[in-house]
């Protein structure tokens, strides 16, 4: 009889167990990972994306806050290392100590080349950081990175970017198009810069279009002076920084679609656009009275060394175009706002508006589980990158970074115009093919500037590397 009513007893718990999850199947068990793209179709789970698979409401992020997700790791790879992996690390120990999320870094020097293997090896990280968006974009054509479309809300992130950062992240996907990765740092290209204190004494003026910077570069070299010092030397990578100059004058002469078109091989290097803004630098790289040491000194000075003449007391030049790294290679005793500014690379055409030429860190994400969600999610604040930006050197592309986490004037000055900037692009030899964007690009620049190939000759060289 006691078996009798244990058996009984057994199937009416059965039952109800039954009733109960025909009638709750909205809620997720508190520990389930968020069901992946591939088993809710390709673009991912929207119930996933709201609740994180929690049975809390909020984000990923929210919850994660909350400590549902505490105890858990989130595995990451990319090209930090040394210096810059600390920074890293020290940008992400607030978050791990609220949330209880280890996220263990991988940094490797070799990061381009090993992150093909694990991922084509199964091994892939829960999270890689990738410093070129073109290595992204033919991993994204596989299949194998999930789509952030479902995954992240889109509303925020609209909210918080550049609709240019978002655009630049919608990669085509294996079926059709995916937002392939969210931006998490940046570094700023279209910077001109120049020694404030003699440049104010000598009464020279900040120029705001590409016309009035012309007249500036006559009037230094009336007054005696080369108004710029140009270098593209860098061993095995010369030719990049020439690069830099036509990526930048093709913003600022040509829709952004057609420079997309450019990078993506659809516009060719002969083409009438491409010819007309290595022209238009060539207005300033080859005119002898122009630059420091003349024309054939360019392809002999390195790059780190090429602004040092903007240093000499008095200068013997006054104008640098490069990105805000470059200031690693300034004197020590160099002091920004005092010593040293920067003006923006002013615009050629106005329909096309203010451009900015940028280069950064685009996150994927690889594997979808609720943790790895609430990561990526983080990522897209600027709580994320706070410490680096107080650190210098780094410029947030997210809107809720305000200006004062930044601790100089110029970095503050930076950061707004990234936010402001009318289209961002990313820098476009990085986005294409390796031997296009690092060879047949570099090179071709490097023979017309040292005069050894025409125009016409080094245009047809630099599309050969699409042809093969």
């Amino acid at each position: 009889m006691g078996r009798k009513f244990a058996l009984l007893l057994v199937l009416c718990l059965s039952f109800t167990m039954m009733l109960s999850a025909c009638g709750g199947g909205n809620k997720a068990a508190k520990n389930d990972p968020a069901p992946t793209p591939a088993e809710n179709g390709a673009t991912g789970n929207n119930q996933g994306a709201a609740n994180g698979g929690g049975e809390g409401t909020g984000s990923p992020l929210d919850l994660a806050l909350k400590g549902e997700y505490k105890g858990t790791k989130v595995t990451m790879f990319g090209p930090f290392v040394d210096a810059d992996q600390v920074k890293f690390e020290n940008s992400i120990k607030e978050f791990e100590e609220k949330t209880g999320i280890d996220i263990q870094y991988e940094g490797s020097k070799e990061f381009e080349a090993t992150i093909n293997v694990r991922v084509d090896g199964g091994n892939a990280p829960d999270i890689a950081d990738f410093p070129q968006p073109g290595l992204l974009a033919s991993i994204a054509k596989t299949g194998k990175v999930i789509d952030l479309t479902n995954v992240l809300d889109q509303e925020k992130l609209k909210a918080n970017y550049n609709q240019s950062w978002l655009d630049m992240a919608t990669m085509d996907g294996k079926d059709g198009k995916i937002m392939a990765g969210i931006w998490n740092r940046s570094n700023v290209k279209s910077l001109v810069w120049y020694p404030k204190k003699q440049f104010e004494e000598a009464g020279y003026e900040v120029p705001q279009t590409w016309d009035e910077m012309m007249t500036l570069t006559e009037q230094i070299a009336k007054d005696g002076d080369p108004a710029w010092s140009i270098g593209i030397e860098s061993g095995a990578a010369t030719g990049w920084s020439a690069t830099d100059w036509v990526e930048d004058i093709m913003l600022r002469t040509t829709s952004p679609e057609n420079y997309d078109k450019w990078v993506k091989g659809e516009l060719p290097f002969t083409s009438p656009e491409v010819k007309r803004a290595v022209e238009i630098m060539s207005g300033i790289w080859l005119n002898p009275d122009y630059v420091y040491g003349g024309t054939k000194s360019i392809v002999t000075t390195a790059f780190g060394d090429a602004a040092a003449p903007l240093f000499d007391s008095p200068p013997k030049a006054w104008l640098h175009r490069q990105g805000n790294f470059i200031t690693s290679f300034f004197p020590e005793t160099a002091k920004v706002d005092e010593d040293y500014d920067w003006f923006y690379l002013p615009p050629i055409d106005e329909q096309y508006g203010k451009p900015v030429l940028v280069a950064g860190d685009i996150y994927a994400m690889f594997n979808d589980r609720p943790e790895v969600r609430a990561v990526m999610e983080f990522f897209t604040t600027g709580e994320s990158i706070k410490s680096w930006v107080q650190s210098g050197g780094v410029i947030a592309p997210m809107n809720d970074a305000p200006l004062d986490w930044y601790m100089s004037e110029s970095d503050r000055r930076m950061a707004k115009l990234v936010q402001e900037a009318t289209t961002l692009r990313f820098d476009g030899s990085d986005l294409m093919p390796g031997k296009v964007g690092a060879g047949t690009f570099w090179k071709g620049m490097t023979d017309y500037v040292s005069g050894t190939a025409s125009l016409d000759e080094a245009l047809k060289q630099m599309q050969s590397g699409w042809n093969n």
